[in-house]
């Protein structure tokens, strides 16, 4: 598929591009990004070059894992990485980071729910699932306000950055 783009009330969300690799690789300095999310540490130049250029284009052009960043549309700045990823047949993760200036104005719940929204019309999604290390409020805050339903917490589910296991949320969304 190719990748889309789509528009909020205050965003633009669209494929990442060679012009957006100095953002994402600025964004992923933020330790809590490094501790929550499975990204490299450290976080190079080079793997923002990958993931913009090769790694998130593969992924859309084989229907697995839809990204898209959220860009403001009144300063153009960037805001967070959002993304549908398949589980399973009809099942797909909704991950997401967000840039942390750009935290607490309600822009991630605005364009989770736009990807959402998109997923739902778009793939073939009965339910989504949100993923997140315990500790992580910021984003169990976005799904709870996105629907989601806390559905359990797994113990040591998996190995952080930090090489420590840790015990994860993990909620679902039916669909409407």
């Amino acid at each position: 598929m190719d990748a889309v783009t789509l528009e909020t009330d205050r965003l633009v969300l669209r494929a990442f591009g060679p012009a957006d690799v100095d953002a994402v690789y600025e964004a992923c300095q933020d330790e809590d990004i490094q501790f929550y999310t499975p990204v490299p540490v450290p976080y190079r130049r080079a793997d923002a070059e990958k993931l913009v250029g090769e790694k998130l284009p593969a992924q859309w052009a084989e229907d697995k894992d839809y990204t898209l960043g959220a860009f403001r549309k009144d300063t153009g700045a960037l805001v967070g990485s959002y993304c549908l990823t398949l589980v399973s047949r009809g099942v797909y993760e909704l991950g997401y980071w967000a840039v942390r200036d750009q935290r607490g104005h309600g822009y991630s719940v605005e364009a989770a729910q736009a990807l959402c929204e998109w997923g739902w019309a778009t793939l073939d999604v009965h339910r989504m699932e949100w993923w997140a290390m315990v500790g992580n409020t910021g984003s169990r805050a976005v799904a709870e306000k996105l629907g989601f339903t806390l559905e359990g917490t797994l113990r040591r589910r998996s190995i952080a950055n930090d090489g420590e296991p840790h015990d994860w949320w993990v909620g679902g969304l039916l669909r409407p």
